[in-house]
């Protein structure tokens, strides 16, 4: 029997590739978007099973939350019972959409009918509704869920959650408060955890960093211990069949509240089929732990371990400049009585993501769907900056721009008014709420568009905002440096990208 086992498991495997295949081909676009669908192809599910560590024997519980056709379940089963066959096996599924049922509950009596052709034992539980809400005790219909689990495996849906939704409110109730669907799925496998149950997971690599997902990161963090994090290098190949861009991260966790932080497995690879390239790295390397923030860092090779040195070891952060940087105070559809296209007796500029371009301010830009001024006087005075030098910087870009963060000078030599309106798009770097020194506002412009400072956004953000927090939590030259790399800047002109790297290499390695 033992010679039969990887023929079988395997065909378990393909069998639920191809009703994967089927039902994804057969569901509805807007419907999977609704849901926010994306299914685990056989070789990423594989991967993410031979993350766990295996039980010596007895029995496991094992909980597929949003399994789809089943692909993580089945990979899964197919090596437990290949590995550990002795193993009492007991499988429950959630699925919430009824077109996927059918195959769902295919792949289950599979992986019962397998175990049995292997000597081995699988019973199985299909959870026909929303997740969130069995998991959180709301729907009374489905029963309670047995706690605790010893495996969590998960490819969650992506989807933000409204502030106001039922389900943001149900898992902030039992878990943490959270932003997107994933994210909240996350936090309810750590609930149903047992103590020392492991968590597998592939998701976006968006929950690693940012304000938004804090709140999870710091539950997340301080119920479970980071085992293994996967990176793929090649967004396209993950998701190969279902057009997914996203940038994805594959991870094993292990509930231990309280426990030694150990090492923790980094790894990337192209896709999942390609060579994987794998270091050991400190816990404290990867999860700082004086971080309020509870920022999780990657650094999957060595190139980003150089790199993650070299921002480390910049003189300052923020504060130790007397500098602060703030979101744009002017939410444009809350001002709107306040707004005007162009400027006008009693108004001042008001600068938008549009009137960026080659490290200066451009304005006011006409005919654009933008206003450019905001009338000021006793309510909108609070909203807006004295004159000076202020350095802007894009909160949104695509992941097509050539840098992830942009950056520009606010010049008042060049826009001269009585006050500045940044709208709600843009961060604002200011010193107590009025302008900087010239010259630092043009040196920490050319720092902020460095390739060095792209390359280290680019390898530890899993998003393309650049909110306030993200520019907080870097690193900077001291100020003798900006102010240095700032007479660098030649007035007029805006240097090639190669003379902005040249300049920062000269002042600051």
């Amino acid at each position: 029997m033992a010679t039969e086992a990887p023929a079988l498991t395997t065909d378990l495997v393909l069998r639920t590739e191809s009703r994967r295949k089927e039902s994804s081909a057969a569901l509805d676009a807007g419907r999977r978007g609704e849901l926010g669908q994306f299914f685990t192809p056989a070789p990423a599910a594989d991967f993410i099973a031979s993350l766990i560590k295996l039980p010596r024997g007895g029995s496991v519980r094992i909980l597929d939350p949003g399994a789809g056709a089943g692909s993580l379940t089945a990979s899964l089963v197919a090596r437990l019972i290949e590995e550990s066959p002795e193993l009492k096996i007991s499988v429950t599924a959630c699925e919430v959409d009824p077109q996927l049922h059918t195959a769902l509950q295919a792949t289950l009596d599979d992986c019962v009918d397998t175990a049995a052709r292997l000597g081995a034992h699988v019973d199985v539980r299909l959870v026909r509704g929303d997740f969130i809400a069995w998991a959180t005790g709301t729907d009374r219909m489905s029963g309670q869920p047995p706690e605790p689990f010893d495996f969590v495996i998960m490819n969650p849906p992506y989807k933000k959650l409204a502030a106001n939704s039922r389900e943001r409110k149900s898992v902030a109730a039992v878990s943490t408060e959270t932003s997107n669907l994933y994210s909240a799925f996350m936090a309810l496998g750590v609930h149903l955890l047992s103590d020392g149950g492991q968590l597998m997971a592939i998701t976006p690599r968006s929950f690693t960093n940012g304000p938004y997902f804090r709140p999870f990161r710091k539950y997340f963090l301080e119920r479970m211990h980071l085992d293994r994090v996967h990176v793929f290098e090649a967004r396209n190949r993950v998701f190969a069949d279902t057009d997914v861009l996203q940038e994805n991260v594959i991870f094993a966790a292990t509930r231990t509240d309280g426990a030694e932080r150990g090492p923790v497995v980094v790894s990337t690879s192209r896709s999942y089929s390609e060579a994987v390239r794998q270091r050991s790295a400190p816990y404290a390397e990867v999860v700082h732990p004086e971080d309020r923030e509870h920022f999780i860092h990657i650094s999957a090779d060595e190139e980003d371990t150089a790199l993650a040195a070299s921002h480390a070891s910049l003189p300052c952060a923020l504060p130790d400049l007397d500098l602060q940087v703030s979101t744009g105070r002017v939410v444009d559809f809350r001002s709107r009585e306040h707004l005007r296209p162009d400027d006008m007796p009693g108004a001042v500029p008001l600068i938008y993501p549009l009137h960026m371009g080659q490290g200066v301010i451009r304005w006011p830009v006409r005919g654009a769907r933008k206003n450019n001024a905001i009338m000021l006087n006793p309510q909108t005075e609070k909203l807006t900056f004295p004159l000076g030098h202020y350095v802007v910087v894009k909160r949104l870009s695509s992941k097509e721009e050539k840098r992830r963060v942009v950056a520009v000078v606010f010049d008042p030599e060049q826009i001269p008014c009585e006050r500045i309106g940044f709208e709600n798009h843009v961060n604002v770097f200011h010193s107590n709420g009025s302008g900087l020194p010239g010259e630092v506002a043009r040196g920490l412009c050319l720092w902020l568009n460095s390739t060095i400072l792209d390359r280290y956004v680019r390898r530890f953000s899993g998003h393309t905002q650049v909110n306030a927090t993200d520019l907080r939590n870097l690193r900077y030259p001291n100020m003798a440096q900006l102010s240095a790399m700032g007479r660098s800047w030649r007035s007029g002109s805006w240097p090639a990208q190669e003379e902005i790297d040249e300049v920062v290499r000269r002042n600051v390695d």
